[in-house]
């Protein structure tokens, strides 16, 4: 099998952009990206970092961030599994992605930019929820604004409102297998939603 290892080979394959995907970019938030970014309760972060790249899904109860001004946004980092592999690769290497996602919408609207991490107590106070607050928050420094292509969720039918998770193994049959029996199974899985219930925020 031979890969392609020349940019020029890549264009070739492709042809060139057109210009309303060039067009589209901007630098900071302008209304109707705000409006579109603030109906968003769930977003992908995407990150990099020495050890290599990581992807994370971010969600809430209203918008998954806040915007601090028109060039900056704030994502809090709500309670999970305290692997930190986001936070890690952000103190290391700043660069960031976010893809906005809108239940019913198959367009996604990206955010590239810089992040930094802090504890700042008045930051993290903004967020507050049911009396508890994020440890920290992921500040971003915007770079480009756009709106990606819609035809990846038309393919998969991703509001299709279909349940396809049927025979899929569950968390508690995955950590089992990987365990060789020690963690996880059928307990695992009974127990989880208290306690995720509990660990929301």
């Amino acid at each position: 099998m031979q890969y392609l290892s020349s940019i020029e080979d890549l264009e070739a394959l492709y042809g060139t952009p057109g210009a309303p995907s060039l067009r589209k970019v901007a630098r900071r938030m302008t209304p109707l990206y705000r409006k579109w970014i603030m109906a968003s309760k769930l977003c992908m972060l995407a990150t990099v970092g020495p050890e290599g790249t990581d992807d994370s899904p971010r969600g809430d109860d209203g918008p998954v961030v806040q915007e601090l001004d028109p060039e900056t946004l704030a994502l809090p980092d709500w309670r999970g599994n305290n692997r930190l592999d986001s936070l890690r690769n952000i103190v290391r290497d700043g660069r960031v992605s976010l893809m906005f996602l809108v239940p019913g919408s198959n367009n996604v609207v990206r955010v590239n930019g810089m992040a930094r991490l802090t504890a700042d107590a008045v930051l993290r106070a903004r967020f507050e929820k049911h009396g508890k607050q994020p440890a920290t928050v992921i500040v971003i420094r915007i770079g480009e604004i756009y709106s990606q292509c819609a035809r990846a969720l038309l393919r998969a039918g991703t509001w299709s409102g279909q349940d396809e998770s049927a025979g899929l193994p569950t968390m508690g049959e995955i950590l089992a297998e990987q365990t060789a029996g020690e963690e996880g199974g059928v307990e695992y899985d009974a127990a989880w939603g208290a306690r995720a219930a509990k660990t929301m925020w």
